[in-house]
């Protein structure tokens, strides 16, 4: 209660009894019950004790608002510091080489990027430049001029490339060798590649303003209601940590998740500077941004940093009044994010074959449509588990399907028939080692987590299915992400020191972060009585709970784990892309 509610200083506490105790987790006793199932009418006598506390001062308000825009702010400073020591470490670099480079006559000899871990003069691994369906040629300074130039008067669309006959032909011929490259499938015009890779960023910015404002209206109705009517059972607060500021009802809860939106933010501050630096790089038509490297595309990293955003916001908004009927906005965009994050891996060493951005945000939206239809259907419903279920297997096998093949396996009502075909002559009639055996291990791997999740959740059905389908996502990107480390290894490459700094905070941020998300402070699947039973008191600065915690360092593992995925291949952009395996 707050005191410019009560101008006149009085007030009345109203008790309204239940008739029945099962509102606080209890049930009609059998033995008070007639033949007819009707219950008597029993006299009972309850003992209540209020104690009326008062609210904490202005001055812990405060503190907790500066504790969190600062604990924010230390990452912009470590931002703002690790790219001013790259600064300065890129003209020590330019000015050596400039210097090494000097031949005595006042010219310059044009240097390249040596193609590391390869020795001069071998040729193992390299796929024949000659050939037509292998890696792109050392690029002269007119080939790289007429590829690289963003002036030039005929700029093509990707359904040139994508109609003509030869080049179908020549898709097939590349994506079934034994071995890929990078260059194999990095073969499009870099400019319709990264205008493909944009309509992400465009989409998501549409998608996210849709969503969020009947989310805003709703939840305003929903505190609105809660201040009229003093009803403390229609949101599910914890109610010994939960401190009004305004309307607001838990304030604390509200304020916590302000870090998603401080590091979204600041992430694509990051991307923007790589990618203005690419760009200057591209300008000048240096042959290490033609031929090196990883393809440099930030469309999906921009959609990345607008989803962490948008989670914030969302969640934000479910916490004004969290209840039954709005938990799916504090989850949707975790999918995307899920989602996305997949994308980007495949993207890395698969930029001309990824999906693109209509058919990702359709299937978000399958995504979204079943994690309400769960919410609504899902309790206790065997026919709701036994749809999706098999809906998930079949997924899980065209998707593999399409994985493993490249994009080369037409999918329609007849790829489970034509995969049966392959898998019986391949592994049945023949017996043959699987042409793709890295490849044919992570699928494995990752359909029997899948099978695994859909048997668990047609036995067991979890009440909180909004939850548990996140947990399908989480799993498969952490499994995705481990595949692509350790083949990355394998494959002899490196791990700088920034991204393996961001692997390790990753980890234990997240562990962090998740021993405080299992602390449960309420929950809308029981009675508001019994969740009340679950409230604790404030963990930090006599201000913020368990979860308020969860949306802090949730906010940073997202952060860190986006930096991963930013700087994990920095280490290549001195190799040729003919010498980058694609798994």
């Amino acid at each position: 209660m707050q005191k410019k509610d009560f101008t006149s200083e009085q007030f009345f506490v109203v008790f309204v009894i239940k008739p029945e105790d099962y509102a606080c987790g209890g049930s009609v006793p059998s033995t008070i019950q007639d033949k007819g199932n009707h219950t008597w009418n029993l006299q009972r006598t309850k003992h209540l004790q209020v104690t009326i506390v008062p609210s904490i001062p202005e001055s812990v308000y405060v503190q907790a608002m500066l504790f969190s825009f600062l604990s924010f702010l230390s990452f912009y400073v470590g931002a703002l510091m690790v790219a001013c020591m790259h600064c300065v470490r890129a003209r020590r670099k330019t000015s050596a080489e400039r210097y090494s480079t000097d031949d005595g006559s006042g010219t310059m000899a044009a240097s390249r990027p040596i193609t590391a871990g390869t020795p001069e003069g071998s040729s193992y691994g390299a796929i024949d430049e000659s050939s037509s369906s292998g890696g792109r040629q050392m690029s002269s300074p007119e080939h790289g001029l007429r590829r690289g130039s963003d002036t030039d008067s005929s700029v093509e669309e990707e359904s040139d490339f994508d109609t003509m006959p030869e080049i179908e032909s020549d898709k097939n011929v590349i994506r079934t060798k034994m071995f890929l490259y990078l260059s194999d499938l990095s073969r499009k015009d870099r400019r319709i590649v990264s205008k493909k890779y944009k309509i992400y960023f465009w989409n998501i910015i549409t998608i996210a303003v849709f969503y969020a404002l009947p989310v805003v209206q709703l939840v305003i109705t929903y505190q609105t209601v809660v201040n009229v009517t003093g009803n403390q059972d229609i949101c599910y607060y914890n109610f010994l940590c939960a401190h009004p500021l305004g309307v607001l009802s838990a304030f604390n809860n509200v304020l916590s998740n302000m870090g998603h939106v401080l590091l979204g933010f600041l992430f694509l501050l990051i991307v923007l500077h790589r990618d203005i630096l690419h760009r200057r790089t591209t300008e000048a038509k240096e042959t290490c941004t033609l031929d090196y490297g990883i393809p440099k595309h930030f469309g999906l990293f921009y959609a990345m940093g607008i989803a962490l955003m948008m989670e914030g916001v969302l969640s934000a908004c479910y916490h004004v009044c969290p209840n039954y009927s709005n938990f799916q906005f504090d989850t949707s965009f975790m999918y995307m994010i899920a989602g996305l994050c997949m994308l980007k891996l495949y993207q890395a060493r698969h930029p001309d074959i990824n999906a693109s951005a209509y058919s990702a945000y359709a299937s978000f939206a399958v995504v979204i449509c079943l994690a309400v239809l769960g919410v609504v259907f899902g309790k206790n419903n065997m026919w709701f588990w036994a749809i999706f279920s098999v809906i998930h297997v079949f997924a899980s096998l065209a998707l593999s399907t399409q994985i493993y093949y490249m994009g080369r396996f037409k999918i329609d009502f007849g790829i489970f028939r034509r995969a049966a075909m392959v898998l019986y002559t391949d592994c049945i009639q023949q017996c043959s080692r699987p042409m793709y055996m890295d490849r044919m291990v992570l699928l494995v791997a990752g359909n029997l987590v899948n099978w695994s999740f859909a048997i668990f959740g047609l036995v067991y059905r979890p009440r909180d299915f909004a939850s548990y389908l996140l947990g399908i996502f989480i799993c498969n990107l952490l499994l995705y992400l481990a595949f692509y480390i350790i083949m990355k290894l394998r494959s002899s490459e490196k791990l700088l020191p920034i991204p393996l700094f961001c692997i390790v905070a990753t980890a234990i941020v997240w562990g962090a972060a998740l021993y405080f998300f299992f602390q449960n402070l309420s929950s809308w699947e029981e009675t508001p009585a019994e969740s009340r039973e679950k409230n604790r008191p404030c963990a930090l600065l006599g201000f913020f709970d368990d979860h308020d915690i969860w949306h802090f360092l949730s906010a940073a593992a997202l952060f860190f784990s986006f930096l991963v995925l930013l700087t994990l291949d920095d280490d290549l952009d001195t190799v040729r892309r003919d010498q980058i395996p694609v798994f």
